[in-house]
């Protein structure tokens, strides 16, 4: 009976989470505009599988007031950004700049926004980021035939639009404005890929460029990760050098926030994780982590897969 009242509480989970430790800004608590893989790109290294409506239709997926109450009821945790991604695009979300306003008059807690960028050629979702302290788009390839076959765009999306489009928010936009690259093997990892890639990163003048690479189950086998030294290569063909993300490692000393199963399940549900990042990420120790892990196995809420030697857990 148990089981099944937190499988009923679950079912609608709420629009944030965390924190969450993030490579990129400490302690981020994350807020989910859209329902999950809902999104422009159907991107093969995504952690989160396969997208399921590859749109860009944008609207107000769930209502505004329902997500600031949730907001709201979560600041008390002071995490260091309050960041606009979650499970699919956020500039999906037509209330965006609504939103970015909404939570600035209620908080001094700064906003990111984490998007593909594929939307920015759109006046209207430019506008609407304007107010975000900081803005992470993506760039995964420097050409069409390599953005068709890693970020498998939606139709009416090319690959001069989309750089056009962070083109032109470069110019209006004064917020902190930092590119990410997600390299591959086999793909973007070739010298001649990355070079394309880093001469369009110069192109639309970033305030940083950061190299990401597959670090969790993505949505294709083909999908391979590149190791820290061939990062590191790579990143010196950008100017300025790109930084090269690592894991997070070591973010909390101490655990700060309550963990219970429900917290662990919330995690997974984000992204799949090691023992030892429910671990770090929540705060606890491994032996604690476990214990709701393996609650959540055996009651078919989360599910076991291996990579790279490690095992790794995840939502079904």
């Amino acid at each position: 009976m148990a089981n099944d009242s937190f499988i009923k509480t679950r079912e609608k989970p709420g629009h944030v989470f965390g924190p969450v430790p993030s490579r990129r800004l400490g302690r981020s608590l994350g807020v989910d505009l859209v329902p999950l893989k809902t999104c422009t790109y159907d991107c093969i290294y995504c952690q989160l599988g396969r997208t399921t409506d590859l749109t860009i239709e944008r609207r107000e997926w769930f209502p505004l007031e329902e997500i600031l109450e949730d907001l709201r009821d979560r600041l008390e945790s002071r995490p260091d950004w309050i960041t606009l991604s979650g499970s699919g695009e956020p500039t999906l979300y037509s209330r965006m700049g609504e939103l970015i306003s909404r939570i600035r008059s209620m908080t001094d807690i700064p906003v990111a926004v984490l998007t593909n960028g594929s939307l920015l050629w759109q006046e209207d979702v430019q506008k609407q980021l304007l107010d975000a302290h900081l803005v992470i788009p993506s760039l995964d390839a420097g050409d069409q035939r390599m953005f068709t076959a890693v970020n498998r765009p939606h139709s009416s999306i090319s690959f001069d639009l989309m750089v056009d489009g962070l083109t032109a928010f470069r110019e209006v936009y004064s917020g902190q404005l930092w590119l990410e690259a997600f390299i591959l093997s086999g793909y973007t990892a070739l010298h001649h890929q990355a070079m394309k890639i880093a001469e369009r990163a110069c192109s639309i003048r970033p305030d940083r460029v950061q190299l990401n690479t597959v670090s969790r189950p993505p949505a294709e086998d083909c999908a391979a990760g590149v190791d820290h030294s061939r990062l590191q290569k790579i990143a010196s063909l950008f100017s300025p050098p790109a930084e090269v993300i690592a894991e997070s490692r070591g973010i909390h000393g101490a655990s700060d926030f309550s963990v219970t199963r429900d917290t662990v399940l919330d995690l997974l549900r984000r992204r799949p994780c090691t023992l030892e990042d429910i671990a770090e990420g929540l705060g606890i120790h491994v032996n604690e982590a476990a214990k709701y892990v393996e609650d959540l196995l055996k009651s078919d809420l989360v599910e076991h897969v291996r990579m790279k030697g490690n095992v790794c857990f995840r939502s079904l």
